[in-house]
């Protein structure tokens, strides 16, 4: 699995549509409203590496609204939900 965080400015006046159409997008997983220097961000996951291109150039930078997006690649994961369940693998819960 291939997962891309896609940064996004958009039209001031329409941040609420773009932000709903490029959740309609297959392969974007989520999209979060943000403070800061860009206007969204969506979580794209991917199987391949050219569904990249067809999700973020093929698609998501023609919903209209979209005035630029910058793209990262993501190597690895951490996260303290994950390594939770993977400790808690094949362990029952103290009755």
């Amino acid at each position: 699995m291939i997962t891309a965080i896609v940064m996004i400015s958009a039209e001031t006046g329409v941040i609420p549509e773009v932000a709903s159409a490029i959740a309609d997008i297959e392969g974007v997983s989520e999209v979060y409203s943000v403070a800061g220097n860009v206007d969204l961000i969506a979580v794209v996951r991917v199987r391949e590496f050219d569904d990249v291109a067809d999700v973020i150039a093929g698609r998501l930078n023609k919903v209209a609204g979209v005035k630029d997006t910058e793209t990262h690649i993501a190597f690895r994961a951490y996260s303290r939900h994950d390594l939770e369940a993977a400790f808690s693998l094949g362990f029952d819960e103290p009755g």
